[in-house]
């Protein structure tokens, strides 16, 4: 994976991409939630795989353009280690 060096963690695009990313967040956990209480309901379904298919593209995105959400083989790295540079994206 390669990062574009000139995006920078921090920037105005980076908040933004982030914010994007946990309101997606936000709403498939809640999704989540409502589909164990409510197994069978179609239209919950296709909106919580509409949403996870989003959150996949804008997470890679970003990730190509910042480096890793998260660590622990879940996200790829670059060169050099990515992992420890800040901000972290629940620092923002």
């Amino acid at each position: 994976m390669s990062v574009n060096p000139n995006a920078r963690p921090g920037d105005e695009n980076y908040v933004k991409l982030l914010t994007e990313l946990q309101a997606i967040d936000f709403a498939l956990v809640e999704l989540n939630l409502y589909l164990d209480t409510h197994p069978h309901d179609v239209q919950a379904i296709e909106q919580f795989n509409e949403l996870t298919q989003q959150r996949w593209k804008m997470a890679s995105d970003f990730e190509a353009l910042y480096g890793p959400l998260m660590n622990f083989g879940r996200s790829y790295s670059g060169y050099p280690w990515q992992w420890n540079d800040t901000p972290w994206p629940w620092q923002v």
